[in-house]
């Protein structure tokens, strides 16, 4: 067994640390960098740096070895981040237990989740549920970055991606697919495809880079998957948002890819080529252990798989 470093008696400071400073360090730690750090603590990258120093100071001890190519923990850095962990865990679970004394689920729930699941079928159910919770409160951050909920950026997630974190609770939500979607008036224009080989003269709008799930682009290789040598189609408009891709084709730009939780429920969109289906994804609930006898986070998790049995298209 490999033993476990100690810290030297002078480590600590008789009157303890600043837990301002303890807080910023653990952020720093679990980002790798200053530049992260500094945008999940809307701090700016110098102040983060002198509250580092003056914790060292504090400490009497380098908690950073600083490369070109960032970060790395000290021995007594690696020890110190062991502690934030804890007492980031036990403040969670205090929150947690001071703001759900009462019977009725109450508190404020961060959710965080992709742009396309977020703006449209997460919006759309909002409001029945803070109905039925009226003494909850809650903050929607949409993004196609996952957020780290270990650091408490948010309660609760929606992810398109199976969570590796040993930490993390997830909860199948959902399995959603993809089809081709066209406004009337552009099929009206262009002709109605036929076939995947038709796709070739037509306008297709495409995720841009960084697409949140892989194969999100297949409406560019439709059709030629047996082709070794296969070229993609050109794009007419790439959106670096599902929800960008689902207004551009409802003012009938041209076909698009959409999950059919978006797509079918439009009024202003039909299915094209509907035996042609593209990838399909699974959406996890996911929240962290120490939240795992949240009322609000239970309440949460129950509506949401109501409302997806409720819904035909998935």
């Amino acid at each position: 067994m490999v033993a476990r470093p100690t810290v030297d008696k002078d480590l600590f400071k008789s009157e303890g640390p600043d837990w301002d400073r303890i807080r910023i360090f653990h952020s720093v730690a679990e980002a790798g960098s200053f530049t992260k750090a500094a945008d999940r603590l809307g701090l700016s990258q110098s102040a983060i740096s002198r509250q580092i120093s003056a914790l060292e100071e504090e400490l009497g001890a380098a908690v950073f070895h600083r490369h070109a190519r960032g970060l790395v923990l000290t021995e007594q850095g690696e020890i110190l981040l062991e502690t934030a962990r804890e007492i980031a865990r036990k403040m969670a679970m205090t929150v947690t237990a001071l703001q759900e004394r009462r019977d009725e689920p109450a508190g404020h729930l961060r959710i965080t989740t992709t742009v396309g699941i977020g703006t449209v079928w997460l919006t759309h159910h909002m409001p029945a549920f803070l109905d039925l919770y009226p003494e909850i409160t809650v903050s929607l951050m949409v993004t196609d970055d996952d957020l780290d909920l270990g650091m408490r950026r948010a309660d609760v997630a929606l992810r398109l991606n199976r969570p590796t974190q040993g930490d993390l609770i997830q909860r199948k939500l959902m399995t959603s697919h993809t089809h081709l979607y066209a406004a009337p008036g552009y099929l009206t224009r262009h002709g109605l495809p036929e076939r995947p080989e038709d796709l070739d003269r037509h306008r297709l709008i495409v995720y841009g880079d960084d697409a949140p799930v892989p194969s999100l682009n297949w409406i560019l290789v439709a059709g030629r998957d047996d082709d070794p040598n296969i070229t993609p189609r050109k794009p007419t408009l790439t959106v670096n948002h599902v929800y960008g891709m689902l207004r551009t084709a409802e003012a009938g730009l041209g076909l698009a890819s959409l999950p059919d939780y978006l797509g079918a429920p439009s009024k202003n969109l039909v299915r094209v080529l509907p035996d042609l289906e593209g990838p399909v994804f699974t959406c996890y609930f996911v929240y962290p252990e120490e939240l795992r006898a949240s009322k609000r986070v239970t309440v949460f998790r129950d509506f949401l798989l109501e409302k997806v049995a409720e819904q035909s298209v998935w």
